[in-house]
């Protein structure tokens, strides 16, 4: 007999394939199963569009009643974009439902889960919960903070340096790295670079991956540059990168400054977006940047670099993920580009701790992923 695990195994699996399409909203996958075999199966496909469990149920036709539902998040119980499951899950005859973890969305009124018990619906709770909640990690920090989830990555020799002392970076990492980098692109919301990085590498910040996902483009996420000074060449390839989405200039005060006024008028003339943000430390306001991104419905954010952002993401604790790709070469040298560029610590104490770590090779290349514990430097004081 197939195990409740390997049934939700199954529903996670179908959960990822909305990845990069559901957002803010969480990715979540349902399978239908009756005398021990799935009848059904659906996911989240898009913002909007009917939710896993309607599909799941729908895809089972006239054979629900009395079967068992396994889906990854607690079905929904209130009315948005869509209609409640749990009135497709009662009207469906559905005797049982097994769930993987419950919303943590403070707005949701009502828990789905107590009102299919409360109408006669045996439900189990905690299926798989530790992978379901590490799918949708974006989605819960985002419910409960209104803020992104942020994804420290950079690429780095073994001895540590992004680029050459000329600032050259291409290419440090090899091509299987570069379009995992791509497929993160397809899954954020937004990607974040520094002025220096846009100076030096010219990106365009969009996804090109090979083939199509589930039948759809990959999609590019919203381009962030940090450029307190205002001074982005209007030539660069972000500004003009032939895509759907937005290129996101944070800039300082531009009040006494004529010239950025009148950039700031060209550019937005082009569809270019703007927003002026406090400093703190001479620098742009992460913490404020965050708050700004999550009122735009941002749940998840890349960083790419370079050095000084990067520093300042992990110094502001607004981090909460590393990707760390490190490439077989050795610059033999300590005039590059760092990881991180600025003032540390005196005390190997006093570093950031990271925990969770997982160890992936990209052919020759190792990534490292990681969570930041700021507690427990905190606890430390």
């Amino acid at each position: 007999m197939t195990d409740d695990r390997d049934f939700m195994a199954v529903a996670l699996d179908l959960a990822k394939k909305g990845q990069g399409f559901t957002s803010p909203n969480p990715m979540v996958g349902a399978v239908v199963v009756k005398d021990n075999r799935i009848i059904g199966k659906g996911y989240h496909e898009a913002v909007g569009e009917p939710h896993s469990e309607v599909n799941a149920i729908n895809d089972a036709g006239d054979h629900t009643e009395g079967a068992i539902l396994y889906v990854t998040l607690e079905p929904c119980n209130h009315t948005g974009r869509t209609r409640p499951c749990t009135e497709k899950i009662l009207s469906a005859g559905i005797r049982r439902v097994v769930v993987a973890m419950k919303d943590p969305n403070p707005d949701v009124k009502g828990g789905g889960n107590d009102f299919l018990k409360t109408h006669g619906v045996d439900v189990t709770l905690g299926v798989c919960e530790v992978q379901a909640q590490k799918l949708n990690e974006a989605y819960i920090k985002y419910v409960k903070t209104k803020r992104p989830f942020v994804i420290v990555k950079c690429a780095s020799t073994l001895d540590g340096r992004i680029a050459t002392k000329t600032g050259d970076a291409k290419w440090i990492s090899n091509e299987l790295s570069r379009n995992f980098v791509h497929t993160l692109r397809h899954a954020v919301d937004a990607v974040m670079v520094g002025i220096d990085t846009v100076t030096a590498d010219n990106p365009s910040l969009t996804t090109r991956l090979p083939g199509l996902i589930n039948g759809k483009k990959g999609r590019d996420p919203v381009r962030i540059i940090l450029d307190t000074q205002f001074s982005i060449a209007e030539d660069a390839t972000v500004l003009k990168p032939n895509s759907d989405s937005d290129t996101l200039i944070i800039t300082g005060d531009l009040t006494s400054n004529p010239a950025g006024l009148k950039k700031k008028r060209r550019l937005l003339d082009r569809g270019i977006k703007i927003v002026e943000s406090p400093l703190k430390n001479d620098r742009i306001d992460l913490n404020f940047l965050m708050d700004h991104l999550g009122s735009m419905n941002m749940s998840s954010l890349l960083i790419e670099g370079g050095g000084h952002v990067i520093a300042s993401a992990l110094s502001e604790k607004i981090g909460d993920k590393v990707l760390f790709f490190y490439a077989p070469k050795i610059l033999a040298a300590d005039d590059g580009v760092p990881i991180c560029r600025g003032n540390g610590p005196e005390f190997m104490s006093d570093c950031i701790p990271v925990k969770d770590i997982d160890v992936r090779r990209f052919g020759d290349d190792v990534m490292i992923e990681g969570y930041i514990e700021y507690s427990q430097m905190d606890d430390r004081k």
